[in-house]
């Protein structure tokens, strides 16, 4: 007797919204702000822990965004962001990010880099990226950047975010 086929498609759900966004809140991320500018020329940027390594050769990252973000169309029509990974000393950075405020780039101090991104000084790393794809799930897109530059600081402790909280890095 053969094998039952897969089935095709996931079942519902069996837990809340809330339960979901309680059990992914107990995985602990690094907090980093995507970066770029508009044709126009303006700074676009916002806060962001959907950050991940996806292949060293060719060099891949990725990131996503809600569908419904205000700065959807500058990131999908754009050919280059920085992905700025936050030092422990950067939370106001961060949540500043996080904001809506329309004055979110007031006195922040960055650099362009040779793509145009915005480079946020004292961030812990970097990675200057080609938009290389996106990819449209749920109510998310999925950006997968080709990393042309990176750099990092040296001996930088990381801002981390758990539980709806900002900690720094405590070695074990």
């Amino acid at each position: 007797m053969l094998p039952s086929s897969p089935p095709r498609q996931a079942s519902l759900p069996g837990f809340s919204a809330q339960e979901f966004r309680a059990s992914l809140a107990m995985f602990a991320t690094g907090v980093t702000i995507v970066t770029a500018r508009t044709p126009a020329g303006e700074l676009i940027g916002l806060t962001a822990n959907s950050f991940n390594s996806v292949s060293l050769n060719p060099p891949l990252v990725l990131w996503s965004l809600s569908q419904g973000a205000s700065s959807m169309s500058a990131f999908s029509t754009g050919s280059h962001y920085a992905i700025n990974i936050l030092a422990a000393d950067q939370k106001e950075l961060a949540e500043r990010f996080a904001s809506r405020r329309a004055d979110r780039w007031l006195d922040v101090p960055f650099t362009d880099s040779p793509c145009g991104a915005p480079l946020l000084t004292g961030a812990a790393a970097t990675f200057e990226c080609f938009n290389r794809s996106r990819y449209e799930e749920g109510d998310h897109v999925i950006f997968v950047g080709e990393v042309e530059r990176c750099s990092h600081r040296a001996g930088a402790a990381p801002l981390l975010y758990h539980g709806g909280k900002f900690y720094t890095e405590h070695p074990l």
